[in-house]
């Protein structure tokens, strides 16, 4: 047959495979239908597997994968379809409802307690003072120590990194996640001005060692390797790391910084700029123990366990595909005690506004095997 003539059999099928698609479909609404009426769920595990035993059967080895594939996306769609004609109100639709109904202001409040890590000069406060113009600040010596301080009462928000454009995430705020309670309400992404810096006086002498926070030190690891003779440690924080050499009797101690610190603490500028990149930015979000969404929120994100099983994650991805939902960004942390398994955690652009993006959320949330809604919220 001519190239044009198979083509013609393709299209005869389209047309054929089209019909039964909208058939199917609207069977599915009458099984919806059915399924509220008699207070069952959506999604009917035993019936799927009973499906796809027969498909594959019939498609035979050579076709069964594809079978498989094919019908289980089909079963994605139909229940997304399904949850449409039902209008299934899932617990979290109800939560980002009242949120949006409760949520005051147009944006975070101009006055509040906020808690940061480190100490006075830290990038956390330049953050901090982006997003509140008169915050009080209360300081912790550890990530976890700002989001225990959220989640007890004792700040109404807490201020922590989550991503480096050079250096990528900030793994200890990620693995903290699962531990804690709290909802994301804002975020900052600020350009970081890593300067190296000496006790004033000293700038002649020959420097031995460099302390600063872990990530600010892979974040000028190209300057580092350039100097193999100088010893690099990790603090804390920037800002105590600049704290700890101002309060030094040592010549051959440098720190790793910003200019704030340089001037907060009486340091001097040797290199203005030892960042492997000149566009140098860190992601701060912003943490609340109470849900809040505000009317300019367009980013969501969502931590997931799913599965462990072929197609699961793609599952998801999938249906995000379909709604037209711009995935930001997906990043994989290993599960505590279960080997080779994944918590994923999804960005989004999507606003919770969007009564489409919330019956998708409902839908993943019953999809997935933990579902937590991180949280709607605006990116200055």
């Amino acid at each position: 047959m001519e190239l044009k003539d198979i083509r013609g059999s393709i299209d005869a099928l389209d047309d054929q495979l089209v019909e039964l698609f909208t058939r199917r479909m609207d069977c599915a609404r009458e099984v919806a239908e059915a399924k509220q009426q008699a207070g069952k769920p959506i999604r009917d595990h035993a019936r799927e597997r009973e499906i796809l035993n027969r498909v594959t059967a019939q498609a035979g080895d050579a076709y069964a994968p594809y079978v498989k594939a094919l019908y289980s996306h089909l079963f994605d769609l139909s229940r997304s379809y399904q949850s449409a004609v039902w209008r299934y109100q899932s617990p979290l639709t109800v939560k980002i409802e009242r949120a949006l109904a409760g949520t005051t202001g147009k944006r975070l409040p101009e006055h509040a307690l906020v808690a940061c890590q480190g100490t006075e000069g830290a990038y956390a406060q330049q953050a901090c003072e982006r997003l509140f113009p008169y915050p009080d600040i209360l300081y912790f010596d550890s990530f976890d120590g700002v989001f225990s301080a959220v989640e007890k009462g004792m700040c109404q928000y807490g201020i922590l990194p989550i991503e480096n454009s050079t250096a990528g995430s900030v793994t200890q705020v990620y693995d903290l996640m699962e531990k804690h309670h709290f909802y994301i309400v804002g975020a900052h992404k600020l350009r970081i001005d890593h300067r190296l810096m000496k006790k004033r006086g000293t700038a002649d002498a020959p420097i031995a060692e460099i302390v600063s926070h872990e990530q600010a030190l892979r974040q000028c690891s190209h300057f580092l390797e350039a100097h193999p003779e100088i010893r690099s440690t990790a603090m804390e924080n920037t800002a105590v790391a600049a704290e700890y050499v101002a309060k030094s009797d040592r010549d051959d101690l440098a720190v790793i910084a910003s200019r704030a610190c340089a001037e907060l603490y009486g340091l001097e500028i040797v290199e203005d700029d030892v960042s492997n990149q000149a566009s140098n930015f860190t992601r701060f979000i912003c943490i609340s123990r109470r849900l809040e969404i505000y009317p300019q929120a367009r980013k969501i994100s969502l931590m997931l366990n799913l599965a462990h099983e072929p197609g699961a994650l793609n599952a998801v991805v999938s249906r995000l595909a379909i709604a037209g939902v711009n995935l930001l960004k997906l990043e994989s942390r290993p599960l505590p005690g279960r080997e080779f398994e994944f918590r994923f955690f999804f960005d989004m652009a999507a606003s919770a506004g969007d009564p489409d993006v919330v019956r998708l959320l409902g839908e993943l949330e019953g999809h997935c095997e933990h579902f937590t809604f991180l949280g709607c919220y605006d990116e200055e």
